[in-house]
């Protein structure tokens, strides 16, 4: 058979990029990377349906590459699958004739063999990857230098304004044992910053019977050849304990104390109607942290206008936000997802409401970390390097430890003979509200 063309659109969480990533490992016998629609045998959509917004952008993206590749003159074969499917079912395959096939989570392990029997292309399912499992090859499509390493699947929690575990399921950890593989390969092509995400991090291996499983694979992943940074992504705070604290301070320099924590709101009635497993004063989680690690960099979310949200908890929000002074903080407004309980709760916030209170949140923290940014000026800080800058031949954009990929501020370092992938020690210039500018 001709090798595979293949156009690829990965929406929503870093979680979902790994399994477009292992779809296209699955594929890597067979295909190669398509630039444009013109010149792709297939489209492959891996979509995300976490919130309205999320479900409304998978759609648009379907129906937009189905009104392109109508006046193609050999149309691609169009394939979709992610968490959209796993919410909507059979209801995509009769509001959307356009998709050619769909492909449930469940399925996406099979791929390969569920997409060679629909078309008949000459594919033989029963192949062996080059040399590792599905579950551990991967097609990287992140800048050179860093890579998500999905440690489980789905969520042991059950908060009340959330989908996850209706479309991802309970806790599902990957084996230490693979995760190290993966990893190794990761870092044997050239990644130099691991992310360790999951739903949530610090429940890994609790479906295992692992004791303390996610210090035990940190054990392993921290004497890998080539790991230069370990960043952990998305800790729930009920998990992070003093036993979990007192362990990070033991791995060294390679493990960044960086962390993401939903906290979602700070007044223990609204933590206690989103059925929060950490319903008491976030304040104390926050304080243990620095405890430890005085230089932590924080990343936190919060939601606003959850149903019963007065003006007095939203005040109590904001103190919080300023008092506890946060490295990156993103501001979401609550969205009454069908299938949750949140959505059938009383006392719904007005749409007006909830857009003042996100902006006037998003103002606060731009003050705090407009001064943050500029507490770096003059030290000099490792960057790794992520890209070119487009318009400057010597302009480079890059991250500190402090700046997690994608969601925080990037750090723009003038040098030369700079490559993707290299991490340099760079001074800081110049600070902005969220970004940096340094030279080598």
């Amino acid at each position: 058979m001709k090798e595979l063309s293949i156009y690829t659109i990965s929406l929503g969480c870093p979680k979902n990029l790994v399994d477009t990533e292992k779809i296209l490992g699955s594929l890597d016998k067979y295909y190669s990377p398509a630039q444009d629609l013109e010149h792709a045998d297939m489209v492959l959509i891996n979509t995300c349906s976490f919130i309205q917004p999320a479900v409304e952008e998978s759609i648009q993206n379907i129906l937009d590459i189905s009104r392109d590749m109508e006046n193609l003159q050999n149309r691609p074969k169009l394939v979709v699958t992610g968490c959209l499917v796993a919410r909507y079912g059979s209801e995509l395959e009769k509001e959307l004739p356009e998709v050619d096939l769909w492909v449930d989570l469940n399925e996406q392990e099979d791929f390969v063999d569920k997409f060679a029997r629909k078309f008949d292309l000459g594919i033989d399912p029963e192949m062996e990857p080059e040399d590792t499992s599905s579950r551990t090859n991967r097609v990287l499509s992140t800048f050179p230098g860093y890579s998500y390493l999905k440690i489980s699947e789905g969520c042991p929690h059950n908060c009340n304004f959330c989908l996850i575990p209706q479309l991802r399921g309970k806790l599902q950890s990957e084996a230490i044992h693979d995760l190290r593989q993966e990893a190794e390969n990761l870092l044997s092509g050239g990644v130099k910053e691991l992310c360790l995400v999951a739903q949530d991090v610090t429940s890994y291996g609790r479906d295992l019977g692992l004791k303390d499983g996610l210090q035990q694979l940190l054990r392993e992943m921290i004497e890998l050849e080539g790991l230069s940074w370990l960043r952990l992504m998305y800790l729930y705070p009920v998990g992070i304990t003093s036993g979990l604290l007192s362990f990070l301070t033991t791995l060294g320099p390679k493990f960044k104390p960086y962390f993401d924590i939903p906290l979602q709101h700070a007044h223990p009635d609204i933590l206690k109607s989103m059925g929060r497993p950490f319903a008491q004063d976030p304040e104390k989680v926050i304080t243990r942290i620095r405890s430890y690690f005085p230089e932590a960099s924080i990343r936190t979310t919060f939601i606003v206008g959850y149903p019963g949200e007065t003006e007095e908890h939203f005040q109590t929000l904001l103190d919080f936000v300023r008092d506890a002074r946060f490295d990156h903080v993103g501001v979401f407004s609550f969205y009454p997802e069908q299938g949750t309980r949140a959505a059938q709760m009383q006392d719904q916030v007005s749409e007006e409401v909830k857009e003042d209170r996100r902006k006037e949140l998003l103002q606060e923290q731009a003050s705090i970390s407009e001064e943050k940014m500029a507490s770096y000026v003059d030290t000099w800080q490792e960057v790794l390097i992520d890209k070119k800058d487009p318009e400057w031949p010597t302009l480079y954009q890059g991250r500190t430890w402090f700046q997690a990929p994608e969601i925080d501020g990037i750090t723009y370092v003038s040098a030369h003979d700079c490559q993707p992938g290299d991490m340099v020690w760079a001074k800081i210039e110049e600070s902005k509200i969220y970004d940096l500018i340094a030279l080598v």
